[in-house]
């Protein structure tokens, strides 16, 4: 009776405690940025939307056919997309990739604004008003960028700023591999 009083009282406690410690130290590993998206090597969701700068323009899945792009959710009310900015502007200007954008649940006339103070790093804008269109590409938040490759495959998927280092580090290398593999 006494050894399952001990079994009871201390070891399984113990054992639930390093079972708890295990799965919190392995949590503590991961990085918050990396969110596996269920999009990764699937073609692009397929939308048709207005181009923010062209109203009566139609910006949909077709345009990322043919070669290799970045997408970049963005919003003006999102901070984070301001310190992503000059990047994004510095990128356009080396024209390694064609760079598109989503404004996402934003203001047009405010988002025109922006642009026209900041500088237009994109191609072409779809303007997801709603937030439908970035909810079936699965955006937690803003910014994201996404890299498509020339079939219309999403490729990688960055959650948070487009950093020089993310870009050195990840994206470059993917680039040049996917324009070595086409």
């Amino acid at each position: 009776m006494n050894k399952l009083l001990y079994i009871t009282r201390y070891l399984i406690p113990f054992v639930i405690f390093i079972i708890l410690t295990i799965f919190l130290w392995r949590g503590l590993t991961l990085n918050p940025r990396q969110l596996p998206s269920a999009l990764l090597n699937k073609p692009v969701p397929q939308f048709n939307l207005p181009d923010l700068m062209a109203p009566n323009t139609r910006f949909t899945n077709q345009a990322f056919l043919d070669h290799i792009s970045l997408l970049n959710v963005w919003a003006t009310w999102c901070v984070t997309c301001h310190a992503e900015h000059p990047f994004l502007m510095d990128l356009a200007h080396t024209q390694t990739i064609t760079i598109y954008g989503l404004d996402y649940k934003d203001d047009s006339a405010a988002a025109t604004q922006w642009l026209a103070k900041y500088g237009n790093p994109y191609q072409a804008i779809a303007f997801d008003q709603a937030g439908k269109v970035a909810i079936n590409w699965g955006v937690y938040g803003t910014p994201e960028t996404f890299i498509i490759d020339s079939h219309g495959i999403i490729r990688y998927k960055v959650i948070g700023a487009l950093t020089p280092t993310i870009w050195q580090e990840q994206i470059a290398p993917l680039i040049k591999h996917l324009q070595e593999n086409n």
